[in-house]
């Protein structure tokens, strides 16, 4: 019973190593886009940084993706200079995955893949959707949901609070992000 014990202990203080939290720098990372240029963290210093796991087959993602609310997000935050990251862990076609992000009208600056699923561990990304924002500093501002809405039907965004648009319009103002951190809901990360 004292080595289960230890051992539950050791996982949740390393797992916690592995997770960033809002406040904590994220460390540099790099990967690969669909036509397989490179993209790092430090390309995109004193940027504001949407880094949004993704899986098109995945039914909460599609809530946002079929109804173009994630799309309308992307296009107003990339107009405003954020750098918006679109990343799909485990294996992917990028064949495939391009000719879906083309009819799904994508307007991430990037969309990335993370094959072996490393930059998902290093900030803890759980599940489809989850968004990280990084600030100026390279800060995390705001880990979690894209709203409070844990549900893949696309009627409930009508009245949905997008922490997203919330912590980046924050940010934008030079303000305190309210909200930094809310439970990511959807499929999990591969």
């Amino acid at each position: 019973m004292r080595k289960l014990s230890t051992l539950l202990i050791s996982f949740f203080l390393l797992n916690g190593l592995w997770a960033a939290r809002p406040g904590e720098l994220v460390n540099e990372w790099q990967l690969a886009d669909l036509d397989g240029k490179t993209h790092r963290l430090s390309d995109y210093k004193d940027h504001v940084i949407v880094m949004e796991w993704f899986n098109y087959d995945c039914p909460f993602v599609l809530k946002h993706y079929d109804t173009g609310s994630i799309q309308k997000l992307q296009k107003q935050s990339r107009e405003k200079g954020i750098i918006w990251l679109s990343v799909r862990s485990g294996k992917t076609d990028s064949e495939e995955l391009k000719n879906s992000a083309q009819n799904f009208k994508v307007n991430a600056n990037a969309v990335l893949k993370d094959p072996n699923g490393m930059v998902a561990k290093h900030l803890g990304a759980r599940t489809t959707p989850h968004v990280f924002i990084i600030d100026k500093s390279g800060k995390v501002a705001y880990s979690g949901a894209l709203d409070d809405q844990p549900t893949p039907d696309p009627a409930s965004l009508k009245n949905a609070r997008n922490y997203v648009a919330e912590a980046l319009n924050a940010i934008l103002a030079g303000q305190q992000v309210k909200v930094p951190a809310t439970r990511p809901y959807g499929c999990g990360v591969k």
